[in-house]
């Protein structure tokens, strides 16, 4: 029996997928067994969860992406790393990143007759990929980032976290850059600054 329905809400109604049920369900459980974290979790919730191949194919290695609503974002971090932690611990074998759910509103965008004004910054296409990245890497910070432009034309971003969160991140690097390929269809590299002596 599906007992974790009120942790997951869909847009429009749509019925939730048996993969987003079992996430909702391992939300659920988290929020009636562990004492530490039970409080926050009670008012929040998912709208959908995917799980996407890290890595090269013969690894086998999974990654699950868990969209948030983004008015509840700063809720989710408040709890992030032990939320993260149990969770990885229920999918074994997974990552688990935590991004908020943004739209993205078209050059040609137009308002209501209600509404006045160009399309808001957050909205635009630039900034939603920057906020996809900051949600991606939380709560390490970026302290840096450089656009290689290769001679074949492609483009490469580099980002540089912060470089005392290494030892919690450095296992995690390949699958930032495979979820936000996924997401955005860009290239980009993880590393961290080189400390000079």
């Amino acid at each position: 029996m599906f007992t974790g329905a009120k942790k997951i809400q869909k847009p429009a109604g749509d019925a939730p997928t048996d993969f987003e049920q079992r996430v909702a369900q391992e939300l659920w459980n988290l929020e009636m067994s562990a004492v530490e974290i039970k409080s926050e979790l009670r008012d929040l919730y998912i709208t959908s969860a995917q799980e996407v191949p890290v890595g090269p194919v013969s690894a086998g290695k999974k990654a699950i992406i868990i969209f948030v609503p983004f008015r509840l974002l700063k809720q989710f971090h408040k709890i992030h790393v032990r939320l993260v932690r149990e969770l990885e611990k229920k999918f074994s074998g997974s990552h688990v990143v935590i991004l908020a759910q943004r739209k993205i509103l078209g050059k040609n965008f137009a308002r209501s007759s209600k509404q006045k004004g160009p399309r808001p910054r957050s909205r635009t296409l630039t900034t939603v990929q920057d906020a996809i990245l900051e949600d991606l890497v939380y709560p390490t910070e970026i302290v840096g980032k450089r656009t290689r432009c290769k001679v074949d034309g492609t483009m490469e971003l580099k980002v540089f976290l912060e470089w005392k969160e290494k030892v919690n991140v450095d296992t995690k690097l390949e699958t930032f850059s495979d979820v936000y390929k996924r997401l955005t269809h860009k290239d980009v590299v993880f590393e961290f600054p080189v400390e000079e002596a």
